[in-house]
């Protein structure tokens, strides 16, 4: 399982995003590789599954059900909520 957080320059955003990602998985007990990129580089067999906050999701050019939008990067609770149900569903 490859996660890859995605931001519009590929360096803060998505790498904070790529932390939080860490601490959650950790939390939830999964394992999986997790990576950041700008959206100008990232492809949809980059990864299983891409977070990305809402602002560049709709530009991105990826398989709606690979993408988990996030409102708000920084909040771990949000980050956590969607990462569990995108497993939780089975994908």
């Amino acid at each position: 399982m490859k996660i890859m957080a995605v931001c519009g320059a590929g360096l803060g955003s998505s790498f904070m995003m790529e932390m939080n990602i860490k601490k959650v998985l950790k939390k939830l007990e999964i394992t999986a590789d997790v990576d950041h990129s700008d959206l100008g580089s990232v492809t949809p067999d980059a990864a299983d599954v891409f977070v990305m906050a809402k602002d560049i999701a709709y530009s991105a050019n990826l398989p709606e059900n690979k993408v988990i939008i996030i409102n708000n990067i920084i909040d771990l609770k949000e980050v956590e909520d969607k990462i569990s149900a995108w497993f939780n569903a089975g994908k």
